[in-house]
C-alpha cells in the first residue's frame, strides 16, 4: 500500500504551500515556511498521513510520519 503524504513546497510566485501528493492544487497557502509546517503538520496529524518538508530549492529537507510507519521505532523499554 503506498503511503500517503503532504508536502510542504515553496511556491513560485512566493509564500509556501502544503500539497496532498499527486494534488494539482495546494490544501493551503502561507507567507512563511513556519505557517505553512505548522498547517500542515496538523493536516498530516489528522490525515495519519507522512509530512514532507521542502527547502527553497525544492530538495526534501526533513520528514515526520503520522500515519502508518512502516518503520516505526524500537522501544527501548
Amino acid at each position: 500500500m503506498p503511503r500517503k503524504e503532504h508536502h510542504i513546497v515553496p511556491n513560485a510566485n512566493g509564500g509556501w504551500d502544503v500539497k496532498r501528493e499527486n494534488a494539482t492544487r495546494a490544501s493551503g497557502h502561507y507567507p512563511t515556511k513556519a505557517e505553512a509546517e505548522k498547517a500542515g503538520r496538523t493536516m498530516s496529524i489528522n490525515g495519519k498521513t507522512e509530512l514532507i518538508i521542502h527547502g527553497q530549492d525544492g530538495r526534501i529537507q526533513r520528514s515526520d510520519s503520522h500515519g502508518n510507519d512502516p518503520y516505526p521505532p524500537k522501544d527501548t523499554k
